[in-house]
């Protein structure tokens, strides 16, 4: 039996339990979400089951509420392969009036049609879950707390528990849970498995219309090759064009790119509009990111010795491992990842947003090289945020793949990534 590893998701459902009558836990396939609803569960019904999918689906067109029996917390796990279980778990919710009766799972966002009714408002709350960071795989030493950061303006120190050879390793490998706790050296080939499902068939189930594997495998590798990159549409679309004779419209392109991130597969990293300063236009273009930066790596077949030849191509994907671990942190402290960038091209890689307000900028440098001219580009977007509407930032950071955590004279933390814990 496979070890389970504890996930931050645990203590959001955990809350979410408490304050919400059912609980949403949406994600991409194989990143954990049976496994953790499991933990929590007293009963279970497996919509996916092949011994009992027909069987169910039927009961699901003619009575749904038999499926809902069980001890609470119940667990549907790929509710949205029968979309009316929505409004059946909210129904049932209403008449029982107590918190903690449902956990539903779904690695795909249905259309919402006839089939469902109500959005569940005020009775089903959602979690996301994404692939493993490096603090819950184990890898990083936790020794520096972004949840502290936000409360203290104290000096930090650490010591990665990770060095460059083990972060090519972890990008390669992914955050995907049976990469995580497997003990043979199979990981790249099961993320080229998984990329080869949501090429061939996840993406067009989604939504029910068929996609063109070929342009939906372009698509991917457009997107890998510009990880972390503000590329627009229209580079997407032409890296996709095989020719004149061969063309896609931007229309399709975007039909084609909401379905990976329907399937949470793409997750674009929105652009930040806070008050500034001056009246410098700000850019609105999100970044490209992956789920995970794995998925980028299987795409173009890079491996570890590849990007430890190409510190080009390693950067990017550095980055976007920055902002995978940076998203699940902040999901616990109850805030949101964005960038910023301006039109005298001012950018900063990340920045935390909590819901009370409280903010912090951070650079993703792998290198000491990098820092100083990092520390000088943060102090800039600094001076640039009107502190008047908007508070101080709670810190700066440059998150790097060094060894050492430490806060510079000038007040602005380096951490490893290999340190950072939520």
């Amino acid at each position: 039996m496979k070890k389970y590893l504890p996930r931050i998701a645990d203590i959001l459902l955990e809350r979410a339990l408490e304050t919400s009558g059912a609980v949403l836990i949406e994600g991409p396939k194989w990143c954990g979400k049976t496994s953790t609803a499991l933990e929590k569960s007293s009963s279970h019904l497996s919509m996916q089951d092949p011994d009992q999918r027909l069987n169910n689906l039927k009961i699901a067109d003619t009575k749904p509420s038999l499926l809902l029996k069980g001890a609470a917390p119940r667990l549907i796990d790929e509710w949205q392969l029968a979309p009316v279980l929505w409004d059946s778990v909210r129904h049932e919710v209403d008449v029982r009036g107590e918190m903690g009766q449902f956990i539903l799972t779904g690695s795909a966002v249905p259309i919402l049609d006839e089939k469902i009714a109500h959005t569940g408002a005020g009775r089903i709350s959602r979690i996301k879950m994404r692939p493993m960071s490096l603090y819950e795989s184990g890898e990083s030493s936790g020794g520096i707390s972004l949840q502290e950061l936000f409360k203290s303006k104290k000096s930090v120190e650490g010591f990665s528990g990770i060095n460059i050879e083990g972060l090519a390793y972890c990008i390669v490998r992914g955050g995907w849970p049976a990469s995580v706790t497997a003990e043979n050296s199979m990981y790249a080939k099961r993320v080229q498995n998984y990329l080869d499902a949501i090429i061939n068939l996840d993406i067009s189930q989604v939504d029910g219309i068929e996609k063109n594997p070929q342009k939906v495998e372009m698509l991917i590798k457009s997107l890998a090759r510009n990880i972390s990159t503000e590329a627009s549409m229209e580079t997407l679309r032409k890296d996709i064009e095989g020719g004149e004779s061969d063309t896609i419209s931007n229309p399709t392109v975007i039909s084609y790119l909401n379905a990976l991130q329907r399937i949470f597969v793409a997750e674009d990293l929105q652009a930040w509009n806070p008050s500034i300063r001056s009246k410098t236009p700000l850019r609105t273009s999100p970044k490209r990111h992956f789920v995970d930066p794995s998925i980028a790596t299987a795409a173009l077949s890079i491996n570890e010795d590849k990007l430890l030849t190409d510190f080009n191509t390693f950067g990017y994907l550095f980055e976007s491992l920055c902002i995978r671990d940076l998203r699940v942190y902040a999901d616990y402290l109850d805030g949101r990842v964005y960038h910023y960038r301006d039109k005298t091209n001012l950018e900063c890689d990340a920045i935390i947003v909590l819901r009370d307000g409280r903010w912090g900028a951070i650079e993703v440098k792998m290198g000491a090289k990098g820092f100083d001219g990092a520390a000088e580009n943060l102090n800039k977007f600094q001076e640039r945020i009107n502190t008047e509407k908007m508070s101080e930032p709670s810190f700066l950071m440059i998150l790097s793949a060094t060894d050492i955590g430490y806060t510079r004279d000038d007040g602005i933390h380096v951490v490893p990534i290999g340190c950072l814990k939520w």
